[in-house]
């Protein structure tokens, strides 16, 4: 950038109603940070192999990484300054050369279920049905109740809104977080309690991707990255790498920081919800001993599953 020139960053997301909703908070956090003009930030729209995969569950084609790729050959080509991801979409290892530079400040971490027949999971009756295309949702729910049907669910939150509409299931879950993003937080029936349902990792926050040799991006970033969501998110992501975890396998995870000090648990479970096994650790709350808390509730949910538990999971 020559100097004088006005700066200008080309944000990069996938094009689904919330993932628009996300870059645009980074593109008006951007705006009131620097005191620029709304129109230094670029909107980049790349479709990835997630939003183009519609007619089978995404396990299926791979698992995670199919909401970032695109999106990361981007930053390499240099067609775009930084990503704006959904943290729970994003693998636990990332290409060389790119780093997670910023966290948004986390929005409400829980599952919504959602229904227009029940008030909860716990008022259905034997039979009803379930759609969800999480296999850690699944996997929750049908340990809470193996009387329920399950069901796939695929698409954005309007399609999976509009299918309860039309009977396709009689409840779902989505993240609170989307619904609230999306002004659409009156469609949750009941927010179900991190000790009922632990959440996925990193749900409900926001991280940006950029180049790791790009320090004049990494610059105008720093005044959006939230210290404790980092802190939290950086925890539950050591933790899911230690388990190699994929949207394959139901894993669930969550960081927070109550008085003072960072309380990470986790869970694993088979499909059928059958099977669990979790661990929960309290630890010194800084980023040098977040990661550490996370391998070690990640060690300790491990040491308690059986030889081939994720192999048939």
């Amino acid at each position: 950038m020559q100097a004088g020139e006005a700066a200008k960053v080309r944000i990069g997301t996938r094009g689904s109603p919330l993932a628009l909703a996300q870059a645009r908070q980074v593109a008006a956090l951007l705006v009131a940070a620097h005191g620029w003009s709304a129109d230094q930030c670029e909107l980049v729209i790349i479709k990835t192999t997630g939003d183009k995969i519609t007619d089978r569950p995404l396990i299926e084609a791979g698992g995670k990484g199919l909401f970032t790729k695109e999106l990361e050959e981007a930053l390499f080509a240099g067609d775009i300054d930084l990503a704006v991801h959904s943290m729970k979409d994003v693998p636990a290892v990332l290409p060389a050369g790119l780093v997670i530079s910023t966290i948004l400040q986390r929005e409400d971490p829980r599952d919504a279920f959602v229904s227009l027949k029940y008030a909860s999971l716990a008022d259905m009756p034997p039979g009803a049905v379930v759609g969800t295309s999480s296999p850690r949702r699944r996997a929750q729910a049908l340990r809470a109740r193996p009387d329920l049907v399950v069901v796939e669910f695929r698409g954005n939150v309007e399609t999976r809104l509009r299918k309860l509409a039309e009977g396709i299931a009689d409840a779902t879950f989505l993240a609170c977080a989307g619904l609230n993003r999306l002004g659409l937080a009156q469609h949750i029936t009941a927010a179900v309690d991190a000790d009922v349902m632990l959440p996925a990792v990193a749900q409900g926050a926001v991280g940006i991707e950029i180049r790791a040799d790009d320090a004049r991006t990494a610059r105008l970033l720093e005044p959006l990255n939230d210290a404790q969501t980092s802190l939290c998110v950086r925890a539950e992501r050591a933790y899911l790498s230690r388990l190699e975890g994929s949207c394959r396998t139901p894993i669930a995870g969550f960081a927070q920081l109550q008085d003072g000090k960072l309380r990470i648990r986790g869970e694993i479970l088979t499909t059928d919800g059958r099977k669990a096994h979790a661990a929960e650790i309290t630890g010194t709350a800084d980023a040098a001993t977040a990661a550490s808390l996370g391998e070690q509730v990640a060690s300790e949910v491990l040491k308690h599953a059986e030889p081939g538990f994720f192999a048939t999971a």
